[in-house]
This record gives C-alpha cells, sequence and structure tokens, in this order.
C-alpha cells in the first residue's frame, strides 16, 4: 500500500515538484483558463470603451450596452481570482491528510468547473449578440474592434476549457471513490496465514460450541463414569429354571 492515493494525489507530507505539478493535465487547463480571464479582462477594460468624434462621453463597444461592458470587467475578474485560488489549492492539495477533505476540495472544483464553463457560454451568447448589432456610426474608426473579437473568441475558448477541467474533477473524484473503497475493503493476506496455520495446528476449524478444556456440564460427566463402571463390572446373566 506504499502507492496508495486519495483523489490524485499521494499519501500527505512529501515534497513539492514544481516540474510534476506544471505537467499535470488540471494544471495545465487551469493556468490557460487563468491565461484567457486576464485577456478577457484587459481587452474590455482598456479598448471596451470608445467615443465619438463629436461626444466626450465613452460608451461601450457592444452596441452602446454598458451591461455588456461590465459583464466582461466583473467576469474576467472573478474567473483570475478563482483561478488562482484553485491553483493555489492544487498546491496544497497533496498536503491534505484527511480524505474527506479532499473529497470537499474535488467537488468544489467540479462545482465550481461546471458553473463557470456555464456562464462563459452565456457570456459568449451576450457578447457576439451585442457586437452583431452594433451601428458601425456609433464607431466609424473601428476603434477596439480587434479587443471586442478577440473578448468573443476567448470567451469561446473559456467554454471548453472549464468544460475539460470539470471532467478532469470528475476523473479524480471517481479515481478517489475507487482507491478509498479498495482500501476499505483490502485486507493484508499475511495477516490471515497466522490464524489460519492456528486453526491446523489444533485439527482443523473447532466445531461451534466446542473448545479445548471445556466442559459439557454434569450430565457428560455422569455418562462417563457409568461407561466407566460398567467395563469394570461386567454383569453376570444368571438363568432359573421353572418346575
Amino acid at each position: 500500500m506504499d502507492g496508495f492515493q486519495a483523489y490524485g494525489a499521494g499519501k500527505a507530507g512529501g515534497a513539492f515538484d514544481p516540474l510534476t505539478f506544471i505537467r499535470q493535465p488540471q494544471t495545465v487547463v487551469r493556468i490557460l483558463c487563468w491565461l484567457f480571464s486576464i485577456v478577457i479582462l484587459g481587452c474590455v477594460a482598456n479598448e471596451g470603451y470608445i467615443n465619438r468624434p463629436e461626444e466626450v462621453e465613452e460608451f461601450c463597444i457592444f452596441n452602446r450596452n454598458q451591461y455588456a461592458c461590465n459583464y466582461g470587467v466583473a467576469m474576467g475578474t472573478l474567473c483570475f481570482l478563482c483561478c488562482t485560488a484553485f491553483l493555489a489549492l492544487d498546491i496544497y492539495f497533496p498536503q491534505i491528510s484527511a480524505v474527506k477533505d479532499r473529497k470537499k476540495a474535488v467537488m468544489a472544483d467540479i462545482g465550481a468547473s461546471a458553473l463557470w464553463s456555464l456562464i462563459w457560454f452565456v457570456g459568449f451568447c451576450f457578447l457576439a449578440n451585442q457586437w452583431q448589432v452594433s451601428k458601425e456610426e456609433d464607431n466609424p474608426l473601428k476603434e477596439g474592434a480587434d479587443a471586442a473579437r478577440a473578448t468573443i473568441v476567448f470567451s469561446f475558448f473559456s467554454i471548453f476549457t472549464w468544460a475539460v477541467q470539470s471532467l478532469l474533477a470528475v476523473h479524480r473524484f471517481k479515481l478517489g471513490a475507487d482507491s478509498v473503497t479498495f482500501n476499505q475493503d483490502y485486507v493484508d493476506p499475511n495477516q490471515q496465514e497466522p490464524v489460519e496455520a492456528l486453526g491446523r495446528g489444533h485439527g482443523g476449524p473447532r466445531r461451534r460450541g466446542v473448545s479445548a478444556g471445556r466442559t459439557l456440564g454434569p450430565r457428560a460427566d455422569l455418562s462417563s463414569e457409568q461407561t466407566n463402571h460398567r467395563r469394570r463390572c461386567p454383569v453376570t446373566h444368571t438363568h432359573t429354571q421353572t418346575p
């Protein structure tokens, strides 16, 4: 059982290996999610607001809809923080000794990843629709057009990266459940040998209710005494003749 693992990590207390950590599929996908959130946040925050030559006040590049830009900024910021938190949790995860705590962490990863995949799907549809219905006269110089397209594209990519992250977490959860079940049902064969040897040394398995040195009660003693008495004193039979 030296190679026992629970939910994708070995026993607690091992040394942290950065190369092994970075090469893990879940780490690679999570870093991609982290980078996509930075790109989306930067595109909307820096070039998502423009103004016409005759106007002073800036407006959102997505059909003048302020909610579209707010959605992109909010989701980019929250996604960045969420990715950072889960990266820190992935680093600390092998140090968690309690199996129940590891299970909770993996379940939280499943729920958060599935939720973010849904959020980015809604965001992609919303931003793509607002960009499609935007009027050319609102942005005659095409300012920020590349940033708007990049926001839509990386929102689309984020749907799949978070979905893959959720599937990887589900895979870890299944591996963890199987390993924990195996650990609970596992019986070391070396522990059964002394018991079997003890049974063979006493002439095989004992019957129920009979043990070494156990008396069976006064009736058993009485019957044994009667048997011994009959052996010592044989019974003689006399025949009498009748007249």
